[in-house]
């Protein structure tokens, strides 16, 4: 029996009807049958095009409404048949839902429907490395503090490589000039707690969040907070940039990425928040709130 999986197949069945011999009867219960199975595919269909413009225009949601948007857009993920376009879809809400404060609800929708479409259509290793679908999930898992019932081995994998990147990251040390020349050392400052960020003038996320650092970086100062913030551009264009804005934290230049790599960053922005001892004690994947930034700090034993 031939396999109607698509809205397009039913649809050439029906026509090949009349063409087909066979009693009138026959030929119109079969066509209402086929109509019945193409309806839901064809709603289907329209489904995906509608959660795909919904992902094209999140970033122009209003952030108080992006929670409420990311829990219908991962319910519609959800209700769509199996298969490589959902976790195509259920990829890319989790790349959006980590920008800015949308709460653990909304974030839980999305970890439980990426965890939902991988076990649905399960991905073969690339080499030795899981395929980016595990490494979001275990991402959203290790550093949004979420839960998974996805049981394998490639996602336990990816765990284990985001874990062995953060004690690489904790070892790390680095020196690179400011925009005034200048050298700055990680390991130098040793008594202090530093929050390192790594951004682009071309970023939209990263330059969301900056007014936060700044803030955060005015504020705190006194007590012994450091923000630094890492770009591997162009050392005119980021100076043009950053007398514009107004930014007061110290803006380092890593050309040819060198820190980048040293940092594992493989998106922007990041930041990692070291306590007084140089110990790691947070992660942030994505563009955060002021909200968001005090908790990180808190954990590193920084107060209001």
């Amino acid at each position: 029996m031939p396999e109607y999986n698509s809205p397009q197949a039913c649809l050439i069945a029906i026509h090949s009807l009349s063409e087909t011999p066979m009693k009138p009867l026959q030929r119109t219960i079969l066509a209402a049958a086929l109509l019945l199975l193409a309806a839901p595919l064809l709603h289907a269909q329209a489904s995906e095009a509608d959660l795909i413009s919904q992902l094209k225009g999140f970033r122009s949601v209003p952030a108080a409404q992006r929670p409420a948007a990311v829990l219908k857009i991962a319910a519609g993920i959800r209700a769509l048949p199996g298969g490589p376009s959902k976790l195509r879809l259920a990829n890319g809400l989790a790349n959006l839902a980590t920008e800015g404060d949308n709460g653990p609800e909304a974030l839980q929708a999305v970890a439980d429907t990426l965890s939902k479409a991988l076990a649905e259509s399960p991905l073969p290793a690339k080499g030795n490395q899981p395929p980016g679908p595990y490494m979001e999930l275990a991402t959203l898992v290790r550093y949004e503090h979420l839960t998974t019932t996805l049981d394998d081995p490639l996602l336990a994998q990816a765990a284990q490589i985001l874990a062995s990147h953060d004690a690489e990251v904790e070892k790390a040390n680095f020196t690179l000039k400011d925009l005034h020349n200048k050298k700055i050392t990680l390991s130098d400052l040793r008594g202090k707690i530093v929050l390192v960020n790594f951004w682009a003038t071309w970023c939209p996320p990263c330059r969301a969040e900056m007014p936060n650092l700044d803030n955060l970086y005015t504020h705190f100062q006194s007590q012994g907070l450091v923000i630094l913030s890492i770009t591997d551009e162009d050392a005119f264009k980021v100076a043009t940039f950053i007398g514009q804005a107004g930014y007061h934290p110290p803006v380092l230049l890593d050309p040819g990425s060198t820190v980048h790599k040293q940092f594992f960053v493989d998106g922007l922005p990041k930041s990692f928040v070291f306590n007084r001892e140089g110990k790691l004690t947070g992660v942030a994947i994505d563009q955060r709130s002021q909200r968001q930034f005090l908790e990180l700090l808190a954990a590193a034993g920084l107060h209001p």
